[in-house]
């Protein structure tokens, strides 16, 4: 958490390898899998893929259309997992926003991830739709799968949080959620 500016998407792009930090260091395991849902991805409505064969693109082998039975399931199984059945043969590009935002979650779930990493993946969200993406992260949790939550939204962080990681001016300040600071929106 933080105000904008102060390096949440920086420390993001340097746990995922885009960028190199000018001091320290960041160590990951090396076989680590990592899922990312950003806050926006520039897809516009003539973006022509269905949901189904987007969320499919993260596939290893990244046939489409001739993926296996095996891989079809499993597409299958992630897309009714996040809910999107009923629009997965749709293009992208005409879904809402947060039909796209489940539709990228579902992408990265799609690899078995071990950390998933959302990047303001709410930001753009109304109340209900932060909350019902967030359920379905929270499914990811309670398997055993680690979350890295940046939002600004301090309610959604106590709420779905377990501990935070505060950014402010050069410093970091962490600790159990049950700590987290009030927010200058509710102070």
């Amino acid at each position: 958490m933080g105000e904008n500016g102060v390096g949440k998407t920086t420390m993001v792009r340097s746990l995922l390898g885009q960028l190199k930090p000018r001091q320290g260091q960041i160590k990951l395991a090396s076989d680590i899998k990592i899922g990312y849902v950003p806050q926006f991805r520039n897809l516009d409505s003539e973006y022509p893929l269905s949901v189904r064969n987007f969320v499919a693109l993260n596939l290893p082998t990244n046939r489409i259309p001739w993926l296996n039975r095996t891989e079809r399931q499993r597409v299958k199984q992630i897309v009714a997992a996040t809910d999107l059945t009923r629009i997965a043969d749709r293009p992208l590009g005409m879904a809402s926003g947060g039909e796209k935002q489940r539709a990228y979650l579902a992408q990265a779930l799609l690899a078995d991830p071990q950390l998933l990493i959302l990047d303001e993946s709410t930001a753009s969200l109304d109340n209900e739709m932060k909350y019902d993406l967030l359920d379905l992260v929270e499914d990811f949790r309670a398997k055993g799968g680690a979350v890295l939550f940046v939002t600004h939204d301090w309610d959604l962080a106590r709420h779905y949080g377990t501990r935070y990681l505060h950014l402010e001016a050069g410093q970091a300040t962490s600790g159990p959620i049950s700590e987290l600071p009030m927010g200058e929106e509710e102070e």
